[in-house]
């Protein structure tokens, strides 16, 4: 039998009511009614026990009481390709309604512009919630292996093992790359490991040498060695020393080329801003993603989140949604000189 035309758009607009009421973004709904009983999940791309996981799971504690309608907040972790697995899940597989958020290195997002094999996501459609900290690296080794300031590291041989986790734009080995280029540093990468919770590993069983990663990290999850004095800090590739780091050497200080100043600051600097940034998938709904960026910069605000923070001796230092937007927006505005320098150095 044929089903008459105004029958067969009947249908259709009832589906497409019901589709529309099923995904939650039914006209009129409140973010509270939203939320409200459901679970919001935060996908950390490495394992348990670094950096990423200890703002997460920080963050996943406190962050409940800022979302209307109180939702549960789980954290997961999702290791492998340094981020990268999380990083397209994100993209490709989580349902954007604002309940997944994924937590993954910002450097991934220059992978992208530099055509790193294996992204399939465009980083350009994330919505973008914030990020904790700026996030700049610092070289951690161990005292055992003989190296505890610059002018030894730069004078050692044989060449010392770094540990990284992925050959691409990743870290630690990104900048283990950019400080060798530009500083003349000795080092022998040996990357393939999940995460700085297997490379502090490493390191203090004699694998390695060390390797150079964020200091909230290393503060943070490497305590007990930094407090016996088993860990040297070495070299800071931020713009300005850190408060509680005032005699560690500045690598931009140390650069002695406009090159080489020019690829700390593109790589290490600006890279610092989005490193530990917090994303939604492509398509989730505008006014969700303005309650998420509102509920995690007050949740960063909270006594309580800094108390807990203090304790994990967690940097907080906040940056916007929309700044990491016009962060990602300039990576695609980065001259082709530098682009194929970046690519030549960071994905070989």
């Amino acid at each position: 039998m044929t089903m008459r035309p105004s029958r067969l758009v009947l249908t259709f607009s009832a589906l497409a009511g019901l589709c529309l009421l099923l995904s939650g973004r039914a006209e009129g709904q409140s973010p509270e009614a939203f939320f409200k009983g459901k679970t919001v999940r935060i996908i950390v791309g490495y394992l348990a026990g670094g950096g990423f996981d200890a703002y997460s799971r920080a963050i996943g504690r406190h962050l409940s009481r800022h979302i209307p309608g109180s939702p549960t907040v789980v954290v997961e972790n999702m290791p492998g390709a340094g981020g990268l697995i999380s990083a397209n899940h994100l993209y490709k597989i989580a349902r954007p309604d604002g309940l997944t958020i994924g937590h993954f290195i910002g450097s991934l997002l220059m992978g992208q512009v530099l055509g790193q094999k294996g992204i399939e996501f465009d980083a350009r459609k994330f919505e973008y919630v914030g990020s904790p900290a700026r996030a700049y690296p610092v070289c951690a080794l161990t005292k055992a292996s003989g190296i505890t300031t610059v002018e030894q590291w730069l004078a050692t041989r044989p060449t010392p093992k770094l540990g990284g986790v992925a050959v691409g734009a990743s870290s630690p080995d990104n900048a283990i790359k950019v400080l060798k280029a530009s500083l003349g540093l000795p080092a022998q990468i040996v990357s393939g490991y999940k995460g700085t919770a297997d490379i502090r590993l490493a390191s203090e069983s004699g694998e390695l040498a060390g390797s150079c990663w964020p200091w909230t990290s290393v503060r943070s999850t490497w305590r007990k060695g930094l407090d016996a004095g088993e860990v040297k800090i070495v070299l800071q590739a931020g713009p300005t020393p850190y408060p509680d780091l005032p005699h560690v050497p500045l690598a931009i200080k140390l650069a002695k080329t406009e090159e080489a100043r020019r690829l700390i600051q593109v790589a290490i600097h600006d890279d610092a801003t989005a490193f530990y940034q917090y994303a939604l998938p492509p398509g989730t709904p505008k006014d969700r993603v303005q309650v998420l960026r509102t509920a995690f910069l007050s949740t960063l605000k909270d006594r309580e989140f800094q108390a807990d923070a203090g304790k994990a001796k967690l940097d907080i230092n906040p940056v916007s949604g929309e700044e990491i937007e016009k962060n990602v927006a300039g990576l695609f505005n980065l001259e082709p000189a530098m682009v194929a320098r970046l690519k030549e150095l960071l994905l070989q």
